[in-house]
């Protein structure tokens, strides 16, 4: 019944943090497209606010923007928190429901460092939180007056802690860990200083006083920061599905490489929106970052350097070519022993409910049909098993891999 439980529960966690992901990066960027396109209107003092004009679902939208507060508030004032809120509370759920419950499975990889679930855990979790107050006292430092400063410290120490989960963690834990660590700052922002500032203002008006603009100020800079992080968290929380990304050893390189290449695109959309123009030399970072990216996981992964016909980088015994028409019996006792506890009509894996993904490894027949899985996940990039729980050796992934590509 467990398994079971923890499965739909993975799902549903799964499902309700990319809705409420959805929402809050849908306003997130609207708000800043309409930041961006506002425009000066008489009724308003120079410098002290905007309107934008829209057109969607058939009717014609007016929007206002006043930069420190309107004279007067309305009864049906809507704050804009929650989509963050629920997306950091469900992103935190699923975090814990997936990595930490099962840690041996998902998290800890022996090859890498030894660690109780315990202690993975505390660094995990002890990273993030670090994380968020490194990020805030460089904000409040005098560092923080300067935009262009605080971006590259920020961005050198994302990629450091990028670095340090991937000598903790199993590469795809360190990928998931650095792109929670981005997603607490920037629901962090939202919940400790950009709505407690709003809500200073809020009071002064009630109060009959005159907000202080530098609130407001504050809050900007920190949601524009929350904007540029936010293709690169995507990026990061996709990447966990796709074991070429984080299989590298430089796999550090590639979060710095998401970082350059996401916040450069969100420049030439803030640009292009704000009417200053199309800055289309975003787009070849961005594609450069792109084509690093690639050519970093084709020259340093198993799966990269065999497509490129490269000799490994770290030699193994190769195993002899098996006949490709039939499954070898020593290729059956390696899937058998180290894979179909898992992938099987019944897993006998502690924790797994059904076959990930659907794939049955526990008949000849089966490894024969599921041979570019096999070979992809455990031959070329060892991302199966995960975390390498069932100790398979280096001498059984390259009888995978021999088998597999014979011809």
């Amino acid at each position: 019944m467990e398994p079971i439980l923890h499965e739909f529960g993975s799902l549903l966690l799964r499902w309700a943090h990319i809705v409420a992901g959805m929402a809050w990066i849908g306003a997130s960027f609207y708000f800043m497209h309409l930041d961006a396109a506002l425009r000066p209107t008489p009724d308003l003092p120079a410098g002290k606010g905007g309107e934008a004009w829209e057109v969607h679902g058939g009717g014609f939208y007016q929007v206002r923007k006043y930069l420190v507060a309107p004279a007067f508030l309305p009864d049906h004032l809507m704050w804009h928190k929650w989509e963050s809120y629920t997306t950091w509370i469900t992103g935190a759920l699923l975090l814990v429901w997936t990595y930490y419950y099962q840690a041996t499975l998902y998290l800890i990889d022996p090859s890498v460092l030894s660690l109780t679930p315990l202690t993975a855990f505390l660094i995990g979790a002890g990273g993030i939180a670090f994380g968020w107050i490194f990020y805030d006292l460089v904000c409040r430092s005098p560092l923080g007056r300067s935009d262009l400063k605080v971006g590259l410290v920020v961005f050198v120490f994302v990629v450091a802690m990028a670095l340090f989960f991937q000598k903790v963690f199993s590469p795809r834990g360190a990928f998931i860990h650095i792109g929670a660590l981005m997603a607490t700052i920037m629901t962090a922002n939202v919940f400790l200083i950009i709505i407690p500032n709003q809500r200073k203002v809020v009071a002064a008006l009630k109060a009959g006083e005159a907000p202080d603009p530098k609130y407001g100020k504050i809050g900007k800079l920190r949601s524009s920061h929350n904007n540029y992080f936010t293709l690169p968290v995507i990026f990061l929380m996709m990447s966990n599905h796709y074991p070429i990304t984080y299989s590298t050893p430089y796999a550090f390189v590639i979060v710095a490489l998401a970082l350059i290449g996401g916040a450069i695109i969100r420049v030439f959309y803030n640009k292009r929106h704000a009417g200053q123009g199309n800055w289309w030399w975003c787009w070849g970072v961005a594609f450069a970052c792109l084509v690093l990216a690639v050519a970093l996981c084709l020259t340093t992964t198993p799966a990269g350097r065999t497509a490129l016909g490269l000799p490994a980088l770290v030699g193994t015994a190769e195993a002899a070519p098996a006949p490709a028409a039939a499954v070898p019996g020593e290729v059956q006792d390696v899937v058998m022993g180290r894979c179909s506890m898992c992938h099987a009509a019944e897993p006998v894996y502690e924790g797994i409910a059904t076959a990930p993904r659907g794939i049955l490894l526990d008949t000849p027949e089966a490894m024969e049909r599921n041979k570019p899985l096999i070979l992809m996940q455990a031959a070329l990039t060892h991302a199966m098993p995960p975390g390498n729980v069932t100790e398979i050796t280096p001498a059984e992934r390259a009888a995978l891999k021999a088998w597999a590509t014979a011809r």
